[in-house]
């Protein structure tokens, strides 16, 4: 029994070592990150004031034939506009409330009004327009569609804008993704591109750490030094 345990712990432990230098080297990379990535940004929204004012036109008036489920008003191009959610149509409506009529650009003024004025500069570039979750905007900043915007500032700053909060939903640049890059693929082994194989691959490197632990625990007790008994004293015949 012995040398079964032991050879299970000897030969598992090696096969299986390198999720456990994965996994303890992203926990000095997630050390790390915490002193040198910035907090995410507020998620409150950006740009001039808004000018109630200039609304001349009603929400029933800018709708009389889709009702909205939710209506914002934004600042878009220095005039307050309606957005509104209608169900069944998967992108927003944007009505000048100054004057009724629809807004086909509004959305992406809007995203680079707040891109510009989080980043203080206009010399920025539309890059991407995300739908769905990528290598670099993973799931955990759960807001989709985000519009993506560059600066070409020579480090390779980035941001991620939704037109829904009304905010910036990732601020990044090329060393700080470096470093997220990283952790990612230590800790989720996110180079496995599917979502199944890697979550499996997970489960299974974690079951086999959890298991080697066990065997050496049990491998403690059976190898663990047994006193000797001590020999019984009397007297003995002749």
């Amino acid at each position: 029994m012995k040398k079964i345990v032991r050879k299970l712990h000897r030969y598992l432990g090696l096969i299986f070592s390198i999720s456990i230098l994965m996994s303890s080297g992203s926990g000095v990379i997630h050390v790390l990150m915490s002193r040198t990535q910035s907090a995410p940004p507020a998620a409150k929204p950006s740009g001039a004031l808004l000018d109630t004012s200039a609304i001349t036109v009603t929400p029933a008036d800018a709708f009389p034939d889709a009702p909205p489920a939710a209506i914002n008003i934004r600042n878009i191009a220095g005039k307050p506009h309606y957005q509104a959610f209608i169900p069944g149509q998967r992108e927003f409506t944007y009505i000048d409330a100054t004057n009724g009529r629809k807004n086909p650009d509004a959305d992406a003024t809007y995203a680079r009004e707040i891109a510009s004025t989080f980043l203080g500069t206009d010399e920025i570039e539309q890059t991407d327009f995300l739908t769905s979750f990528n290598s670099e905007y993973i799931g955990i900043f759960r807001i989709l569609p985000v519009y993506r915007f560059d600066l070409a500032d020579g480090k390779g700053t980035r941001v991620y804008v939704s037109t829904v909060t009304g905010s910036v939903t990732r601020h990044t640049d090329d060393e700080k993704q470096f470093e997220a890059s990283v952790f990612t693929n230590f800790h989720k082994l996110g180079f496995i591109p599917n979502k199944d194989a890697r979550d499996w691959l997970l489960t299974i490197l974690t079951g086999a750490a959890f298991l080697i632990s066990i065997l050496g625990i049990v491998l403690f007790f059976l190898t663990r030094p047994r006193k000797n008994k001590k020999p019984a004293t009397g007297t003995t015949r002749p």
